[in-house]
């Protein structure tokens, strides 16, 4: 690469933010760390301070913003959203990598493409709840939005020398998950242990459960809908355990295009950082003689209705993403809390979501009201249900 990427990493303590800083570290001389925000890992983000020396830091609690004050009085040191936005909107930042879990984030991301940054996305929540804003603030920026996810990099790896009406439809790869194969009248039994135990990648809890229930497949439908421009009959959903290919693009002439590498997302963190060059890394090749076997199995929507839910999201647009995201937000913090059973996560957002009247989305007002109003009465509905 010729020039120097200045990067602002938003989540620097979860699992997406520490391969980035790997990658950075194993390329001090192409990506530069100049910012990062974080929640409450306050130990670790002295570590990363320590190690990348970011100009400016934002944390979630202003206490520990005062405490770091201390630590680091030669840092600008922030908290809360407002740090957020000072983490992403610092001047000598060009490339923000949007790693926080959820909707937190999609302010910043907006004023990021305002500000015609690269855009690393790694929360599909922001496109999930948000697409249709986030896409008429690119069509009015010279900002780029490049998707860090392995399904959704590889989808935009495979089109990128095509014109869109050579495509046929996209093929998105789910692993399944640890449930796959459990029959749909063992869901209810389905502990918070096993739930939490994925067999390919290492994730954070809510995306880990999100994995077990194909939510996290469904919120990617919804956005390969907004990232490429495409119409819901066009994205399909297959399962492949062994998470080889990361997803694959059929073309009008039957011929299909599939993106392979072994399970680790610093390659696609690093590609989103490199493009549209590429660069050498010591990350482990894929052998394909050790592949002993590569599987696809049909997903079954009667156990895994989150499918379901996705393409009524599409049908109907406007504010749609937003709510299913809020609800199924709710849903999965009360089955972590033992609030209610595995099966329970699908019947409370379905329920939600295909009892609400949906309407257009003209500003990130919008969706915070929407965000706020959905979350309440999910957890009102799921109270009631808890005392029946």
């Amino acid at each position: 690469m010729s020039n120097v990427r200045n990067i602002a990493i938003l989540g620097s303590t979860g699992s997406i933010g520490k391969n980035v800083l790997d990658v950075i570290a194993s390329n001090r001389d192409k990506f530069r760390l100049k910012s990062i925000a974080c929640g409450e890992n306050i130990d670790l983000l002295i570590k990363q301070v320590n190690d990348f020396s970011p100009e400016v830091i934002s944390v979630k609690e202003k206490k520990d913003a005062e405490e770091l004050k201390i630590i680091f009085p030669d840092k600008k040191i922030f908290y809360g959203k407002d740090g957020i936005m000072e983490v992403a909107l610092y001047k000598k930042v060009d490339t923000v990598i949007s790693a926080i879990n959820g909707t937190t984030s999609i302010e910043a991301t907006i004023e990021s493409i305002r500000n015609n940054h690269r855009i690393c996305l790694a929360t599909k929540e922001t496109l999930v709840a948000a697409g249709e804003l986030i896409n008429r603030e690119l069509d009015s920026s010279n900002a780029e939005l490049i998707p860090i996810d392995s399904e959704q990099s590889a989808i935009f790896q495979c089109l990128l020398p095509y014109k869109k009406e050579f495509v046929k439809n996209v093929i998105l790869t789910a692993s399944g998950g640890p449930f796959f194969k459990r029959s749909k009248e063992d869901f209810h039994s389905i502990t918070i242990k096993e739930a939490l135990s994925h067999p390919t990648w290492s994730m954070g809890t809510k995306i880990t459960i999100d994995s077990a229930t194909l939510m996290n497949k469904a919120l990617e439908v919804i956005e390969a809908f907004y990232l490429f421009g495409l119409n819901k009959d066009q994205i399909d959903v297959i399962i492949h355990p062994q998470s080889i290919i990361h997803s694959m693009v059929e073309f009008i002439d039957s011929s299909i295009i599939a993106q392979l590498s072994v399970a680790d997302m610093r390659i696609p963190i690093l590609f989103s950082l490199s493009y549209p060059e590429r660069i050498k890394s010591n990350i482990k090749c894929l052998s394909f003689s050790d592949i002993k076997k590569l599987e696809f199995f049909e997903v079954d929507i009667k156990k895994f209705s989150s499918i379901e839910m996705a393409l009524y999201v599409l049908e109907n647009g406007e504010n749609a993403g937003a709510v299913l995201n809020a609800a199924n937000e709710v849903a999965v913090e009360s089955f972590l809390k033992g609030e209610i059973k595995f099966d329970e996560i699908f019947n409370v957002v379905k329920e939600i979501l295909y009892n609400e009247r949906f309407y257009q989305i003209n500003s990130i007002i919008d969706i915070n009201e929407t965000i706020e109003e959905i979350k309440r009465k999910t957890i009102n509905y799921i109270k009631g249900r808890v005392i029946k």
